[in-house]
């Protein structure tokens, strides 16, 4: 995605911006909070009772430890479910005061706001939510300091694509009506805009008098790029303030430049952490009101017309929205962050957060993820430092590839180092090779790949130990490093709930290209990219039991190991 490499306005020196009381605040809040515990408590009851089950620990010999279903009955987490939620509203609340870091934000179009205008917009896009935004937190508080009402827009749009698939956008449409819900509960104006943002966001914006644009933040091309679009077409005295709300430490804040690998960021973050992990204050019920209402939006209709690709179907395991996310959280929380520190490579072991979905679509933020498990994580120290190393340092480290790597998804885009390598070896005899067709219904001679594809297909997600293994093995199998990258992607941003995010470019490069990682013993094919093979695996976790589990019987009876 096109980099803006233009120089930036400073950020304003002001400080925090206090919303005017309204006559009715003290029931608007209780209003507020009554809406949001409601509206998530069956979310964390259903994700409560999968939890339960799913923790339960298979019979391979590398468990250690009792059962978790008997570490389940031991705890004295509150009866039902949905401690966290009310627990982070209390927080909220108390916090409602804290000021906003300007680090975070910074103008691609600096203006000061003109007089008659009618209100704020933020421009939702990477972050879709209402709490723990601080993209809308800033937009709140720009907007009451200018006693203007505030609107919320998300635009709409369908590329005719063989990743545009329903798994994703059903996934984020349930999300956004949570958002829309919660909008209307606090006296904010949500817009769903059908089309690009170039063609929608400006005659929006002039059509409602608004006076300034606040968006979040995505280090990919093609936000990028809309960005730069819409700034072209938006009157020039129209205020564009950009807040990252997605990383801990704004990508800005934590390097000026490209990082070679989690050991050189690592620092850099961790210096900013005590500045900017924080907890966040609450997103009241808004005291303007604007003089023009949203359009009234049919979801179900919305959903039902999308020109998305319906073979590829949505989960049933993850519920879309923060609600969702909280309750995934929560459950990580009780019963799955104790295994996570000497567990989590074991694929048949539930020891993962599985929160990846919902941080994508941004309804839940990493920062709260951090602070909560982090807070209520105390008894499974270890489990919190791998943790915390995977959720910031890695994660940002993949926005600091892509927002300063113009070429994040090539070949072209690896150290040269790697590239070389590649190039040296790329017209070795490969021991298979595999078209797109084959690979994608996993209709190769290794079981344990075709269970990992298998599981990807149908639920939306892979095993993180083992997305290293299945894009190895197509570089292994394919006709050149280009390919095999190309068809990784592919298949990872078509079918992953995850999809189409820094992470898994990141991971596919990593895996292919040895971006963030080092050069190793040369061999065929791979060079001195790291290699991983189906015997390392035996030794890491009981293989034939995650195949039999995820590979159908025809599949199982070609086993060849």
């Amino acid at each position: 995605m096109t980099v803006i490499s233009r120089s930036l306005s400073p950020t304003p020196a002001k400080s925090s911006l206090k919303l005017l009381a309204c006559t009715s605040s003290s029931l608007s809040k209780v209003l507020s909070l009554l809406v949001e515990k409601f509206t998530c408590k069956a979310a964390m009851l259903s994700t409560k009772r999968k939890a339960s089950s799913a923790a339960k620990a298979p019979k391979a010999k590398q468990q250690k430890g009792p059962p978790v279903k008997e570490e389940e009955k031991k705890k004295k987490k509150p009866e039902s479910g949905g401690w966290l939620q009310n627990l982070v509203m209390q927080k909220r609340t108390k916090q409602k005061e804290m000021e906003f870091n300007q680090k975070r934000l910074r103008f691609i179009r600096d203006a000061k706001i003109k007089r008659g205008s009618a209100g704020v917009v933020y421009w939702m896009l990477r972050d879709q939510r209402v709490q723990d935004n601080w993209a809308l937190i800033f937009a709140q508080k720009l907007a009451a300091r200018k006693n203007l009402p505030l609107h919320i827009c998300f635009c709409l749009m369908v590329p005719k694509s063989t990743l545009s698939t329903l798994r994703h956008y059903s996934f984020m449409l349930k999300g956004l009506k949570e958002v829309a819900k919660e909008c209307k509960a606090l006296n904010v104006q949500f817009h769903l805009l059908h089309g690009s943002a170039a063609e929608v966001l400006p005659g929006f914006v002039s059509s409602h008098s608004l006076g300034a644009v606040v968006t979040d933040f995505s280090p990919l091309r093609e936000p990028l790029q809309w960005l730069e679009d819409v700034e072209k077409r938006l009157p020039t005295d129209i205020p564009i303030i950009q807040v990252d709300a997605h990383n801990i430490v704004p990508c800005w804040v934590a390097s000026p430049k490209l990082e070679y690998a989690a050991r050189t960021i690592r620092g850099k973050i961790t210096k900013h952490l005590t500045e900017f992990l924080t907890g966040f204050p609450l997103v009241e019920r808004h005291p303007f009101t604007a003089r023009e209402k949203a359009k009234k939006i049919d979801w179900d209709q919305t959903l039902s017309s999308l020109k998305v690709d319906r073979t590829v179907k949505e989960t049933n395991w993850a519920q879309p929205g923060t609600c969702g996310g909280m309750a995934m959280l929560e459950s990580f929380i009780d019963f799955r962050l104790k295994l996570f520190g000497n567990q989590r490579n074991d694929p048949n072991i539930n020891a993962l957060s599985q929160l990846s979905p919902w941080i994508h679509f941004g309804h839940l933020s990493a920062q709260r993820v951090a602070l909560q498990v982090q807070k209520n994580g105390k008894s499974a120290a270890e489990s919190v430092t791998s943790f915390i190393e995977e959720l910031v340092v890695r994660r940002e480290l993949a926005d600091n590839f892509c927002f300063y790597n113009k070429k994040y998804d090539r070949v072209e885009g690896a150290h040269e180092w790697a590239q070389k390598t590649l190039r040296d070896h790329a017209k070795d005899e490969r021991p298979y090779l595999y078209t797109l067709q084959e690979l994608e219904k996993a209709k190769t001679h290794d079981n344990l790949w075709n269970a990992a594809q298998y599981q990807m297909v149908r639920e939306g997600k892979m095993h993180g130990f083992l997305r290293m293994y299945w894009a190895k093995k197509i570089l292994e199998w394919t006709s050149s490093p280009e390919e095999a990258l190309s068809i990784a992607l592919y298949l990872n941003d078509r079918y992953e709930l995850d999809g189409q995010d820094p992470n898994g470019v990141v991971g596919c490069m990593w895996a292919i290209c040895g971006v963030h990682d080092q050069g190793w013993a040369e061999r065929p094919v791979f060079g001195k990219i790291r290699y991983m093979n189906y015997k390392g695996c035996t030794r890491k976790f009981n293989v034939a039991q995650f195949e039999q589990k995820y590979c159908p019987q025809k599949c199982q009876k070609l086993r060849r190991f």
